[in-house]
């Protein structure tokens, strides 16, 4: 790991997706503001299910996918938060099944006490990722301001009846996740400099891989909803697909992904704040959660996977396809009939 003399995460209370606002108070905004209120009928996914970008219906055949996301430094290395910041926000037009086309970029810096020169960075980062999918980093703003904070409005293409939303999950689904979880406890690990040089690495190599296998799941019929994990943990985003698709869930904590490594810093009560945050806004909606399993539930995720909802009658076809595409995958529950509890959790 580079020696970095301007530790970016000291700018950073809570780092990357973990700098959310919480879910109770973003519900509130959103009510208050009408925000959920949308009626243009061309406008195919607004707010109404908490989605992962906007969708709007050009044609008959093309929609365009919209996305911004943007957070304080996850990282101390701006090359590296550039490429993380580049990557999550990518993954939410990937989320709906779409294809990436050009992205904008977002930047506030604190020019008078943080390096231009750190901020070329962070831009140079994100070029490299946006050059890996295959777009142009086209343009974007710039403010001056007391907090650095990086991210993308992305633009993407679809097929109006490809589209993959959080809400369309069926009773029996099988539920997967296409990476391990780990990365919020890593980053707090990092700013809390405890992180090993191995466990760093595996950090950037979790958070920087592209999502890029939904534009290859847009067109699997058999998958029927689809969302990525980001600052609201597992839990969090797992119970806003259950809540839009009317059902409820059971995901078997000894089949959880996580990334080599997390479990030690767990131990220690490395974590993010926010997990705790996290657990408040959705425990009254799950069961079964014993101790500290919370954190592996509730850990935001920067740059986490995607989590699918798959025809069960089509497991082993979907998962050679996607041992085809050189896509790990990891199979931690079902979908099942709406009960008294969202989530339960076996272990």
């Amino acid at each position: 790991m580079e020696n970095i003399p301007t530790r970016l995460t000291e700018w950073s209370e809570g780092s990357g997706c973990g700098c959310k606002i919480a879910p109770a108070i973003l519900d509130q905004i959103l009510s208050a503001s009408g925000s959920f209120s949308q009626n243009d009928p061309k406008l195919l996914v607004g707010n109404s299910h908490k989605d992962d970008a906007a969708v709007y219906q050009v044609s008959e055949d093309l929609a365009m996918i919209n996305t911004v996301d943007f957070f304080t430094p996850i990282v101390d290395d701006p090359f590296d938060f550039g490429r993380i910041a580049a990557a999550n926000a990518l993954s939410d037009v990937y989320a709906m099944g779409g294809k990436p086309i050009f992205a904008n970029a977002i930047l506030s810096w604190p020019v008078e006490k943080l390096s231009p020169d750190l901020a070329a960075k962070v831009m140079e980062g994100a070029k490299t990722i946006c050059k890996a999918a295959g777009i142009e980093l086209a343009g974007g703003h710039s403010i001056a301001a007391k907090d650095p904070i990086f991210g993308l409005s992305v633009n993407g293409i679809i097929h109006p009846h490809k589209i993959k939303t959080n809400n369309g999950a069926k009773s029996g689904d099988i539920i997967y996740l296409t990476k391990p979880l780990g990365v919020g406890v890593l980053a707090t690990a990092l700013k809390r400099q405890k992180i090993t040089d191995k466990d760093y690495l595996s950090l950037i190599d979790t958070a920087c891989r592209l999502n890029s296998i939904g534009e290859v799941i847009g067109n699997h019929e058999e998958v029927h909803a689809m969302t990525d994990v980001t600052g609201f943990g597992l839990l969090g985003h797992l119970i806003e697909m259950c809540e839009g698709s009317g059902l409820s869930a059971e995901i078997n904590l000894l089949k959880l992904p996580m990334i080599e490594g997390v479990q030690e810093y767990i131990n220690q009560f490395i974590f993010p704040d926010n997990t705790y945050r996290n657990w408040n806004a959705y425990s009254a909606k799950t069961k079964g959660v014993v101790g500290m399993d919370l954190v592996k539930l509730c850990d935001p995720q920067t740059s986490g996977g995607l989590m699918l909802a798959v025809d069960p009658e089509n497991k082993a076809w979907f998962e050679d396809s996607m041992k085809q595409q050189n896509q790990v995958l990891w199979e931690i529950g079902r979908f099942i009939e709406r009960n008294e509890q969202v989530v339960e959790v076996l272990q």
